[in-house]
């Protein structure tokens, strides 16, 4: 068994610059936004066409109560609305982690530019909803649109 010494060791120079200089361009351009001030938010700036602050409720028999304040908007049934759920579980993580209870609403916004995002105030987390396609996005532009807001256009 023959030891190996650092003096066997051979690194191809042309490789290990390019590395270098890889390092060296993403850490210029990190720099070069970060001082610039650009935003490079994926944050949507256009204007707000609807907003709604929601509390979702678990209840009993499994199903989700969606309240704004003290009125339910809508029940979402045990088993459906999939994507409904797992985003309220992501958000709900979050607040365990951030130790913050289920009792602040959630806001759920649509902008002007189509953008849809569910974002919690309590934690500063947010998921822009359209990104996961539009059918599922749907599920929660429904939320927006309350029974008062239907009946209002039929008149």
């Amino acid at each position: 068994m023959s030891a190996h010494t650092h003096e066997n060791l051979h690194i191809p120079r042309g490789p290990l610059l390019g590395g270098v200089a890889l390092i060296c361009a993403t850490l210029l351009t990190v720099a070069t936004v970060r001082l610039s001030g650009v935003d490079i938010s994926s944050e949507s700036r256009a204007p707000v066409m609807a907003e709604r602050m929601l509390q979702f409720v678990d209840r009993a028999d499994g199903s989700i109560e969606v309240r704004e304040g003290t009125r339910v908007v809508r029940t979402i049934p045990t088993g459906q609305e999939n994507f409904v759920r797992g985003a309220l579980r992501a958000l709900a993580r979050e607040r365990r982690l951030a130790q913050v209870g289920p009792q602040p609403p959630f806001r759920l916004t649509a902008h002007a530019d189509g953008r849809l995002t569910l974002s919690d105030p309590s934690t500063g987390r947010r998921v822009d909803l359209e990104s996961f396609g539009p059918g599922n996005s749907a599920l929660f532009a429904r939320l927006l649109v309350t029974a008062d807001d239907t009946q209002a256009a039929a008149r």
